[in-house]
C-alpha cells in the first residue's frame, strides 16, 4: 500500500455495511443542498421552502437564507434579540410564572414552613456565627436577606438560603483567619460574599453552571466529612468551656486533650444534656411524623402535629428553655458569669436592624499594643482572601444546586440550574450591603421547609420575616444564651454529615473511586481545606483522563484475509498475517501516543512486518494532534511499502486526513 490516497475513499468506506459516508457530507462534496439543514426543526424547514428568491442571485438567496435561519451575523445583535424576550424574561424573574395562580392554600403553606424554618435558622445562625468566627449578630444578618432575594429570582420552592456550616467554616479559613484583628473579620467576610455573589451571577448569566460537575462525588463526600469533623471538633472547647485553644486542626486536638482538667463543669453539663435532649427529640420526630399518622383520630392528629413542630424547632426550644435557666440563674440567684464558677454566656449581642450599606475595602486603624497604624486597601484584602473566592464561589453552587435538585427530583418538579446561579449570585450580593457572610443552600433546613408544606419561593419571605423580628426585639436577650447550648445545636447538625456509610458502596461500585475520598478527606483535615479540595479534583481528573492516555484496545492476528470483503487492491490480495487493531472508545490527543506505539510495535517491530487494519468505528471526531498521529504512522508505512489501512463507518476521520494532508 502506497498510504491513503483520497480516491481510495469511496471503495473504503464500504468495507462495512455501515461505512457510508453521512448524507451532510455529501452535500458538501455536491455544494449547498437540504441535507446541509437536516438537523434543523421542521419549522425551520417550513420557512426555508417559503424563501422567495426567484428573483435574486445565487449569493443573495444564501445571504437572506443564512439570515433567516441563524439571525444577524453580528453577534452582539443575535445575543441582544434572544436575551431580550418575553420567555426569557420569565426564564430570569420565575415569579411571574407562579404569582398569578398564588391562592391562600400556598398562603397557608408557605406561612407555616417559613415560621418553621424561620424558628431553627435563628439558633443556628448564632451558632454558624461561632463557627465563622464572627460575633453572633453577623449569622442572623446572614439569615434574612437571602430569602426576600430567592423568592424573586429562584426555582425552587423547597430551598432556603441562609448561613450554612460549611460556608462558615471556607469563612474562618479565608476570612475570619486573614484578617490582622479580629474586629476586621467582618470587613473581609462582606468582601468575600460581594465578590462571590458577583462571580455565581456571572456564572449563571454565562451558563458556566456545568463547572460543578467536574467535581466528583467523592471529593464532595470527603470534603463534606472532613468539614464536618472539623467543625464538630472546633465546638468540643465551647462545649467544655476552654480557652486559647488554636484553630488548626491537629493543635487544636493536641490542646483541647492537654486542657481537659481546665474543664467547666456547667458547660460540660449543659452541653452534654442539649445534645441529650436534640437528639432525642429528632427520634421523637420521626415517630411522630403526621404522614405516618394519616387513620388516627382528629384530637390525636392535632396532638401529633404540634409535637412534630416542636421537635421541627426543637433547636429553639432547647436554646430558649437554656437561655431562661441562664437568665433565673444569673438574675434571681446572683450567679456571677466569668470564670470556671458558671456558664459561659454568649454576652452582648448588637440589636437593631443593619442598616444597608456598601461593602468597604478598607482598614485603618492603630494598634495600641504594637503603637502601629495598620492600613489595607482592596487590593491587600483581595490578595489576602486570594483563593477563598473561587473556593468559596463553587462550593456555594455546589453545595445548593445539588440541594436543589435532590428536593426537586423527590417532589417531581424541574429546576434551572443557571438560574438558581443567578438567585445565589443576586442574593450574596444583595445580603453583603446588609452585612452578611456567604450563604448558600442548607440542606436540614430545606428539608424542614419541604416537610412542612413548602408551596412556592415566597415563603423565604416569612422566614426573613421571623429573623427580622428576632433581631429587632429579641437580641437584648440572647445575652442569656449558653455557648455550651449553641456547640450541642452544631454538633448536632453536622455529625449526620459524616459520610461513612458511602465507603463500603465506592467499594463495592469502584474501588479506584475511594482514593479521592480518602485523598481530600486526610488533605482537608490535615492541611487546609483548599488543598484539599484541589488534591480531590486534581485526582479526579486524572483518573478520568488517564483512561484517555491508555484507551483499551482489542487486538487480533489474523493468519490471512477475506479478499472479497476488501477492496479491489491487488496490494493487499496475497495472503499474509495482519494485525486488527480496534479502541473500543473514541481517540483523542492523549492517546495518540499509545495508539502509534502498538501499531508499530505489532506491525514493524515483530517480524515478520504485518499489514495493520485500524477499525475506527468507535471514533467519533478527532483532534489535529490526534490527525498529526495518524498521519505519521500512515507515511512511515508508505515509506516502507508496508500496509496502514484505517476502517471506519464515520466519515470524520478519513476525511480530516485527505483535507489536510
Amino acid at each position: 500500500m502506497k498510504g491513503i490516497k483520497q480516491e481510495d475513499y469511496d471503495d473504503r468506506s464500504r468495507l462495512l455495511s455501515s461505512n457510508q459516508p453521512s448524507t451532510s457530507y455529501q452535500a458538501t462534496q455536491r455544494g449547498l443542498g437540504s441535507a446541509d439543514y437536516s438537523d434543523l426543526s421542521s419549522s425551520t424547514l417550513a420557512r426555508t421552502e417559503n424563501m422567495r428568491c426567484n428573483n435574486e442571485s445565487t449569493e443573495k438567496c444564501m445571504a437572506s437564507c443564512k439570515d433567516q435561519l441563524c439571525g444577524p451575523a453580528n453577534p452582539v445583535t443575535r445575543y441582544c434579540q434572544n436575551f431580550f424576550t418575553v420567555d426569557n424574561a420569565k426564564r430570569k424573574f420565575p415569579f411571574v410564572k407562579w404569582a398569578p395562580q398564588y391562592r391562600l392554600k400556598h398562603f397557608v403553606g408557605d406561612l407555616v414552613a417559613g415560621l418553621t424554618v424561620g424558628l431553627t435558622v435563628i439558633p443556628q445562625g448564632m451558632a454558624y456565627a461561632q463557627i465563622a468566627e464572627l460575633p453572633a449578630q453577623y449569622g442572623l444578618y446572614s439569615a434574612f436577606v437571602g430569602g426576600f432575594i430567592y423568592c424573586l429570582f429562584g426555582t425552587s420552592k423547597d430551598i432556603t438560603m441562609g448561613p450554612t456550616a460549611i460556608m462558615s467554616l471556607l469563612v474562618a479559613e479565608f476570612a475570619s483567619e486573614k484578617a490582622p484583628t479580629h474586629e476586621d473579620a467582618p470587613t473581609y467576610a462582606i468582601a468575600l460574599t460581594l465578590i462571590c455573589g458577583l462571580l455565581q451571577m456571572a456564572m449563571g448569566l454565562l451558563n458556566l453552571g456545568f463547572v460543578v460537575q467536574f467535581i466528583s462525588f467523592p471529593v464532595i463526600s470527603g470534603f463534606t466529612s472532613s468539614a464536618a469533623i472539623l467543625i464538630a471538633f472546633s465546638q468540643v472547647k465551647k462545649w467544655l468551656g476552654l480557652n486559647d485553644v488554636p484553630r488548626a486542626f491537629i493543635p487544636q486536638v493536641k490542646a483541647t486533650f492537654s486542657k481537659i482538667p481546665e474543664t467547666n463543669l456547667w458547660d460540660m453539663t449543659m452541653g452534654l444534656v442539649c445534645i441529650v435532649i436534640l437528639v432525642c427529640m429528632k427520634k421523637l420526630k420521626e415517630y411522630v411524623d403526621p404522614k405516618l399518622k394519616m387513620e388516627l383520630p382528629k384530637f390525636k392528629k392535632i396532638v401529633y402535629k404540634f409535637a412534630w413542630l416542636l421537635c421541627t424547632a426543637r433547636n429553639a426550644v432547647v436554646v430558649i428553655v437554656c437561655a431562661g435557666f441562664a437568665s433565673i440563674l444569673v438574675d434571681i440567684y446572683g450567679f456571677k458569669v466569668g470564670g470556671n464558677s458558671f456558664l459561659t454566656l454568649t454576652g452582648n449581642v448588637r440589636s437593631g436592624i443593619p442598616s444597608p450599606s456598601p461593602p468597604t475595602f478598607y482598614i485603618h486603624h492603630f494598634n495600641n499594643d504594637t503603637q502601629t497604624s495598620i492600613t489595607k486597601g482592596p487590593g491587600d484584602i483581595f490578595s489576602d482572601i486570594g483563593e477563598g473566592f473561587v473556593v468559596v464561589t463553587l462550593i456555594g453552587l455546589l453545595e445548593s444546586i445539588a440541594i436543589a435538585k435532590t428536593f426537586a427530583r423527590r417532589n417531581e418538579y424541574k429546576i434551572d440550574a443557571n438560574q438558581e446561579l443567578i438567585a445565589m449570585g443576586i442574593s450574596n450580593s444583595i445580603s453583603s450591603f446588609f452585612h452578611s457572610y456567604p450563604i448558600t443552600g442548607s440542606f436540614s433546613r430545606t428539608a424542614i421547609n419541604s416537610q412542612s408544606g413548602a408551596r412556592t419561593p415566597a415563603n423565604g419571605i416569612w422566614t426573613g420575616l421571623t429573623v427580622l423580628l428576632a433581631i429587632a426585639v429579641l437580641t437584648p436577650y440572647f445575652y442569656y444564651i449558653p455557648q455550651a447550648t449553641l456547640a450541642a445545636v452544631i454538633i448536632c447538625a453536622v455529625i449526620p454529615m459524616v459520610e461513612y456509610e458511602v465507603i463500603p458502596k465506592l467499594f463495592k461500585v469502584k474501588k479506584a473511586d475511594l482514593f479521592p475520598l480518602f485523598i481530600t478527606f486526610i488533605v482537608c483535615l490535615l492541611v487546609n481545606i483548599e488543598f484539599g479540595i484541589i488534591s480531590g479534583v486534581g485526582f479526579s481528573l486524572l483518573m478520568l483522563v488517564y483512561p484517555m492516555s491508555r484507551p483499551e484496545l482489542t487486538i487480533r492476528h489474523e493468519k490471512s484475509l477475506d479478499v472479497e470483503a476488501l477492496p479491489n487492491d491487488e496490494t493487499i490480495n496475497s495472503p499474509r498475517e495482519v494485525v486488527i487493531i480496534e479502541p473500543n472508545q473514541g481517540l483523542k490527543f492523549p492517546g495518540i501516543e499509545y495508539i502509534k506505539d502498538k501499531v508499530m510495535k505489532h506491525g514493524v517491530y515483530e517480524e515478520p512486518a504485518k499489514a495493520i487494519i485500524l477499525n475506527a468505528q468507535h471514533f467519533a471526531g478527532c483532534d489535529y494532534t490526534t490527525v498529526q498521529g495518524i498521519t505519521q504512522v500512515s507515511e512511515y508505512f508508505n515509506k516502507h511499502n508496508l500496509q496502514f489501512i484505517i476502517v471506519c463507518p464515520s466519515v470524520s476521520i478519513p476525511a480530516t486526513l485527505f483535507f489536510i494532508n
